[in-house]
């Protein structure tokens, strides 16, 4: 008799074994407090700033401006899709983290969402004050003592980190949404996720361009930000407890 192993299941156990390995290895970790910019493969990663920009100019900004053409409420359609796809993997994120408020919140946005929103087109749970919580795997790794590491330009994606890199891996595996619908229907979510970062582009273009086309040294420019932001969201800002980064997250990260 010959068994069949699902290739979502091998996937998922794949994923699992380096979840536990992580974990493994951050019983020994510690949270170091970030400070300053470490960053020693910068001129790799200025290379990458340069492909980056250049795919910018050449692509992705020409097809925002087109973007910008799509009626609104089909653009806010793909993003609230696109958001709402993404909420049970904050939620196994919640619970990994010992947030069980969080879980529980970002579980009641998701049910009302698909629900009562048609599938998640629509954002009734904001009007009822049900906000939720957005968080990642890199979060988690923030929250179980692993240091963020150095700093990386990723092609595409933009700024990162070494510990968000890991995050985002580990995260497009164990998002149980993607990981239980069947091909086709499995891209549509990447494809509503990618109509959504167009949105963003064109919706921040002014302060986009002001980043990577006016300032002296747009590279030095975006790292600095993304790693003030993110640093932030993780409650490591020190000092001032009203910063507000006006380019939150250029790259939708």
């Amino acid at each position: 008799m010959t068994i069949t192993i699902p290739s979502n299941f091998l996937a998922t156990a794949k994923i699992s074994g380096l979840v536990a390995l992580v974990f493994l290895l951050a019983a020994c970790a510690q949270k170091p407090a970030p400070s300053g910019i470490n960053d020693p493969d910068e001129a790799n990663n200025r290379k990458m700033h340069a492909f980056n920009l250049a795919l910018d100019e050449t692509i992705l900004k020409p097809l925002s401006s087109g973007y910008g053409g799509v009626p609104g409420p089909l653009k806010d359609g793909l993003t609230n899709f696109a958001d709402n796809l993404d909420v049970p993997g904050d939620v196994v994120n919640n619970l990994v983290q010992g947030r069980p408020d969080y879980a529980l919140e970002n579980t009641l946005r998701f049910a009302v969402n698909t629900i009562l929103g048609i599938g998640g087109l629509f954002d009734p749970a904001s009007e009822l004050g049900i906000m939720g919580k957005e968080t990642d795997f890199g979060e988690t790794l923030h929250v179980y003592g692993f240091g963020e590491g150095a700093y990386v330009e990723l092609p595409l994606l933009g700024p990162s980190t070494e510990r968000d890199v890991v995050g985002s891996i580990v995260d497009v595996g164990l998002n149980p949404v993607r990981l239980l619908l069947p091909s086709p229907e499995s891209y549509v979510g990447t494809v509503a996720g990618l109509a959504s970062r167009l949105g963003d582009r064109g919706q921040y273009s002014d302060t986009l361009d002001s980043i990577l086309y006016q300032s002296a040294d747009s590279y030095a420019q975006l790292r600095l930000l993304y790693l003030q932001n993110r640093r932030f969201e993780l409650g490591q800002t020190i000092g001032d407890d009203s910063f507000l980064d006006p380019y939150e997250d250029p790259y939708g990260q």
